[in-house]
């Protein structure tokens, strides 16, 4: 095997034409096999391969830095930079993350696992660079979908301004997790139909003619200025990158490592910003994947022989009992609208988009404009529910705030992939959504307990007049009895599930079912416990609260958020606010620090949110004992 030889990107230089094929064939291979077994980014990676290849053959990482966007297609980076023989670890708890992560390796100096950071992060090296009187050159790797979130377009705003060299390579596969949307994805669409100029007509051309859009181009040469590329008849193609002041190669086939290389060796010494267009396919190299890319994006895991998608065990899962609700509420009221942001499969939105495509919008990697967007169909009428990852919300605080929460519009934001989510790690665990919502005036604050509940939660928010967030768990979920008609809660209102004299677990959402089974637990030993489903984070359901707080018995409150500011934190303000003492309180949750990848159950059994922990946090939890003598 030749990877096997591969130690750093140093080993590729010396390298012939047939084993870099070589190369390109065992990585995949291994990217295959391994994804197979530990689950992840399938897709975007294998259409990266040859291109990452080339990449790390001109250019000299990690003096050189390669600045990954969203970084879920960088399992062939980290194969050419001394991780092979890690790369089984894959997601798994103590190995090697599914994203770039600074702590990993000097081969990545910016880390991500969002959308459309990439370009103004590389800026900020290659303007730290001149700074320093450094020579290091900075690329940016950006995939067409994430093109689409502003933050990219600021950021090739601002390096035009700059004018620093830095380079950026448009990884262009015509979809991000779906197909793309917009404006821009438009511009890209014709740019693929655009003729390539080269230094070498030739090669480039039997390149193109191994992809089928190929053999429908017509060539011309119009001029070489940086090798700029032109439309026939005059007109330019690249127009917006040039305009955004950035010199535009290409587009050209990111498959033909010998054709990227030559291109990279002539472009690396250009002055400026730069712009390379690539094209690339999702899941090239495995059958199954290429043809079904959104399918194999990500995954848990697959058989290779047939392409058949492990599916994640357990009951309903909440993505698909909130789509089912949706589609049904919709069909009461046609004043209700769904949105979200490049993620129609994820958020369980698929099924709504066929169903009433009209009343469907599906807005980009932009989350920011979805929920202004959001509000402005509120205020014109309408009933918008946006849904998002917890994790991507994040990137949309001050529209909620200023947009939504500021003018009290009915705004439902379902809240997918709260809490723990487990093997994409830190960068996309949902736990910071009630600490980044909670202290919004007029948001109200939901999380079910179960899929059942997570129905009625979504037709009281639609039945709401002001914004109001339903946070639910990744995964499958509880289903107490077969859904029917909708029940409206009252706002604020939870639920006493057990009576008990000896001590109490106050619990939300994904906690509440472990916290029954932990007093289960205890009242086999005797301990007689009350559980509280809260149902609602803000507002408290403050009678129910105080009726535990009040009798001064040992309390536990589970939570699958932050501590800091999260709902522990909001029944402490009503304890300090009533006078009452908090020292038989004790929270479980997530600590102030950023939880590492692994399973969703390991990550539980960690934090203690586990019918076991939550017993253990009851018993020696509180300052002062008060169980009766048995």
């Amino acid at each position: 095997s030749i990877l096997n030889k591969i130690n750093s990107p140093a080993d590729l230089k010396g390298l012939s034409e047939i084993e870099r094929k070589q190369l390109a064939d065992d990585m995949r291979a291994m990217i295959i096999d391994t994804v197979s077994h530990t689950g992840g980014h399938l897709a975007s990676n294998l259409g990266a391969v040859e291109l990452t290849i080339a990449l790390h053959t001109v250019f000299d990482s990690p003096r050189d830095k390669f600045v990954w966007d969203v970084s879920h297609q960088c399992y062939a980076h980290k194969l050419l930079t001394g991780r092979h023989e890690q790369f089984s670890t894959l997601r798994q708890g103590g190995g090697i993350s599914g994203f770039t992560k600074r702590e990993e390796s000097k081969h990545d100096p910016i880390g991500a696992g969002h959308a459309s950071t990439s370009i103004s992060a590389a800026l900020g090296l290659a303007k730290a660079r001149d700074l320093r009187g450094g020579s290091e050159r900075v690329i940016a790797v950006i995939g067409d979908g994430a093109l689409t979130g502003g933050l990219a377009l600021e950021g090739m705003n601002n390096a035009e301004h700059l004018k620093t060299d830095i380079m950026v390579i448009l990884n262009d596969n015509t979809m991000s997790i779906s197909e793309n949307v917009g404006a821009m994805s438009l511009h890209l669409s014709k740019l693929r139909m655009a003729p390539l100029y080269k230094r070498m007509e030739t090669r480039t051309k039997e390149a193109l003619e191994k992809i089928p859009m190929g053999k429908m181009m017509n060539w011309t040469v119009e001029g070489l200025s940086h090798g700029v590329t032109r439309l026939l008849g005059g007109s330019r193609t690249g127009v917006i990158f040039e305009e955004l002041g950035f010199t535009y190669l290409g587009p050209i086939d990111g498959h033909n490592t010998e054709l990227m290389i030559d291109l990279l060796e002539h472009a690396k010494d250009l002055k400026g910003p730069l712009l390379i267009h690539v094209l690339t396919q999702k899941g090239k190299g495995y059958e199954f994947a290429e043809n079904n890319a959104r399918g194999f994006h990500g995954i848990s895991g697959f058989d290779v022989s047939d392409g058949n998608i492990e599916r994640a065990g357990g009951n309903t899962s909440y993505t698909r009992a909130f789509s089912e609700a949706l589609v049904e509420l919709a069909a009461q009221d046609d004043r209700v609208v769904a949105i979200t942001a490049a993620m129609p499969d994820g958020t369980g939105l698929a099924k709504f988009a066929e169903t009433y495509p009209d009343r469907f919008f599906d807005v980009g990697i932009a989350e920011e404009h979805a929920v202004t967007f959001a509000a402005g169909l509120a205020a014109g009428g309408l009933k918008p529910v946006v849904a998002l990852y917890s994790t991507f919300l994040q990137r949309a605080y001050d529209q909620i705030v200023h947009d939504v929460c500021l003018q009290n519009l009915p705004v439902v934001f379902a809240i997918d992939r709260a809490g723990i989510v487990g093997e994409d790690g830190p960068t996309h665990h949902g736990v910071f959504d009630i600490s980044y919502l909670r202290h919004i005036p007029g948001l109200v604050i939901a999380a079910p307990k179960d899929t059942c509940e997570l129905r009625d939660l979504l037709a009281t928010a639609l039945r709401h007049d002001g914004p109001m967030a339903i946070r639910y768990p990744r995964g499958g979920g509880p289903i107490p009895h077969e859904p029917g008609e909708f029940h409206i809660f009252a706002i604020g209102k939870g639920e006493r599930l057990t009576e008990g004299k000896d001590a109490a677990i106050i619990a939300l959402g994904s906690t509440v079912y472990p916290s029954v089974e932990a007093a289960n637990i205890l009242a086999a030993q005797g301990i007689s416990v009350e559980v509280i489903n809260a149902r609602f984070a803000k507002p408290l359901d403050e009678q129910l609260i105080l009726g535990v707080l009040n009798r001064k018995i040992p309390c536990v409150i589970a939570e699958d958020n932050t501590i800091a500011g999260g709902f522990g934190s909001a029944i402490l303000e009503l304890a300090s606010r009533k006078g009452l003492s908090t020292e038989n309180i004790k929270i479980i949750g997530v600590p102030d620090a950023f939880v590492e990848h692994d399973t969703p159950e390991a990550l539980r059994e960690k934090l203690g949110l586990t019918a076991e922990g939550i017993a253990a946090a009851l018993m020696s939890g509180a300052k002062r004992r008060v169980y009766p003598e048995r």
